[in-house]
């Protein structure tokens, strides 16, 4: 068995914009069943500890039409979060970075969950991250001052699909920020699901149709260890 980190937003409210965001549903219950079902404990955190605000968009009928994640939600699934600032990495094999555009606000340049990235990855434990949950990988730097994804082949979500209008009042394009310093792979997509491994550690997803294969990857990935 091993312990899965999944790390979310805790949420972000932009007043002037009448936009309110957080983490991804689909992103966090669709791999954290997986994971469960294969007989691995899936812990969760943000920064701010308690219940992290969801994107409601992602439980509305139009991503979530049977109503699965909204029901997951509902049960009090993902109401109980530890502070990333109290996380113990050294207690976990994997930290999986759950999307949703609130990632891009309290996660990408949040220290704690650096600290966290980087310590997994230096006991070989496996460093995930779906949709904007990449972001974080852009300011984690190593001892040598690079980023952890440096030259590496990477996936995140692409700016052609963003919400009209919303790379406006967002405060980076994710594509553009990974392409910079990593190899950024969008995949075909006209493919329902796209995921890449940049090493045998790193593995990056591009979107919310990617979740149950970012599952089924640390699946994998956990059984040859």
């Amino acid at each position: 068995m091993a312990k899965v980190l999944a790390v979310l937003s805790s949420g972000y409210k932009d007043e002037e914009n009448n936009y309110h965001t957080g983490w991804w549903g689909e992103e966090l219950f669709a791999p954290m069943e997986i994971l469960e079902k294969s007989g691995h404990l899936v812990d969760l955190a943000s920064p701010l500890g308690g219940k992290p605000d969801i994107d409601q968009v992602s439980i509305s009928e139009e991503y979530d039409p049977e109503g699965t994640y909204k029901e997951l939600y509902e049960s009090g699934k993902a109401d109980e979060t530890q502070k990333l600032s109290e996380v113990n990495p050294t207690d976990y094999d994997v930290v999986l970075v759950i999307g949703g555009h609130g990632a891009m606000y309290d996660l990408a340049k949040n220290e704690d969950l650096h600290r966290i990235i980087n310590t997994i990855y230096d006991n070989e434990g496996i460093v995930a991250a779906e949709c904007h949950g990449p972001a974080p990988l852009i300011w984690t730097t190593r001892p040598d001052g690079e980023s952890i994804i440096a030259g590496k082949k990477v996936t995140g979500y692409p700016d052609e699909i963003e919400p009209e209008g919303l790379l406006d009042i967002l405060p980076f394009s994710l594509e553009q920020e990974m392409a910079e310093i990593a190899n950024y792979d969008k995949g075909d997509l006209n493919q329902k699901a796209h995921a890449v491994w940049a090493d045998n550690q790193i593995v990056t997803s591009r979107d919310p149709f990617s979740s149950e294969l970012m599952g089924e990857e640390l699946v994998k990935a956990l059984e040859k260890r």
